[in-house]
Formats: C-alpha cells, structure tokens, sequence
C-alpha cells in the first residue's frame, strides 16, 4: 500500500502536502475519540510543501510525501518526546534518533507522536498517562501495547505507516490486536540511538504497516 501511495504522490496524482493534509483532518476528527495521537507535527504541511517541490526538481528521496507517526519514546527534534508520562509531559527532543534520520533523508514526513503504555510498561494501552488508546477495530476491545497508538494510529488511517518499539512483543502484539502487520527486526539490526528504551539488551525500534 505503501509502493501506491509512493507511485501516486511522484506521478503527479497526490501532492505530498494533500496526503498529509488529508491525514491531519482526519486525526482532527476522529482522534478524540480513539486518543492514538498525542502531539501533530506542526510543521508537516510545510515540510509536505518542500517536499512537493523536491519531487517537481526529481531530487526526492525514495519515501516522497509519505506520512508517518511515531511512538513517544522515539525522539524527533523539535517535537514533545514524553513516553506517555507527566514526568516527561514537556521534554522537547534536542534531536533525531538515528531512525528518525534516515526517513527523513528519504523524504519521509512526521505527521505526529503516538499514544503508548507509560515508558513502555504495560501491553493494553490502558497505563498512558494522557488516557487510555482504544483499539478502531473493535473500540471495547483493548489495541494491545506497549506501542498501542502505534498500531492503532495505522489501524485508523492516520499514517501510511508508524514506529513502535518492540522489547517482548510491543509492536508485536498491538499489531495482532488491531488487524495490522508489525515487525520487530533482529537485535541490532536497527539503531536504538534516540529510543528511551524499556530494557537496553531487548528492545528494537520497528515498523507497523497495513500490509
């Protein structure tokens, strides 16, 4: 679903500012309900609108245009990196996680921070301290966690894809949960650099997807 999108957006048919403006709305709308989302990048249209003019020179990366939202223990400069906790309710991310870079450079944009399990404790998406993440699938059922908002903020189109963090199954288990596909890559094939981690020895930074 990704390999469309990407096609539509670098032939013309879908700007990048359209594809993120079109998510935005519907967080706006339907978020309050499903609390997936914590935090909208407020610079994503214009990042979408430079990007759009990369694509038009034929200097954009290979994930023109495409939006992606972020657990709250992954740092993005800029943006409030608070792991779901009143401790860290105003920490402000000095930088990028590695992660985070390496999307960017391919033209990737950040269209917000995701719900969790406070510092990743938790496998319900019930412990966040800004309100529990209910699952767009099945609203009484729980989305699974600790990368709850992850999962579900791709469950209910928000994104094209989103980050989670996985230490025994937490991108894992809200992905089953919520009817999607997540991926917990082999220990250090990732970078960790810029992830609050729950355990250092265990934990992996990994995608959740639709397909």
């Amino acid at each position: 679903m990704i390999k469309e999108k990407i096609n539509l957006i670098k032939s013309g048919k879908l700007s990048a500012e359209e594809n993120i403006k079109n998510f935005i709305k519907k967080i706006e709308k339907e978020n309050p309900e499903i609390n997936s989302v914590l935090l909208i990048n407020p610079n994503a249209i214009n990042q979408a609108r430079e990007i759009d003019k990369k694509i038009k020179s034929k200097k954009a990366g290979k994930l023109a245009g495409i939006g992606f939202i972020v657990k709250s223990n992954i740092n993005v400069e800029g943006l409030i990196c608070n792991c779901a906790s009143k401790t860290l309710e105003k920490y402000t991310s000095t930088y990028n996680a590695t992660v985070i870079e390496k999307l960017l450079k391919e033209d990737a944009i950040v269209i917000g921070m995701a719900n969790m399990d406070e510092f990743a404790t938790g496998s319900s998406g019930e412990t966040s301290a800004f309100g529990i993440t209910k699952n767009p699938k099945s609203p009484l059922r729980i989305p699974g966690g600790s990368s709850s908002g992850s999962a579900a903020s791709v469950a209910a189109e928000f994104c094209d894809f989103s980050l989670g963090s996985d230490t025994g199954g937490s991108i894992r288990n809200p992905a089953s949960h919520c009817g999607i596909v997540g991926f917990k890559p082999s220990y250090g094939a990732v970078s960790r650099y810029g992830l609050i981690d729950l355990s250092m020895s265990l934990d992996q930074i990994g995608p959740l997807t639709n397909s």
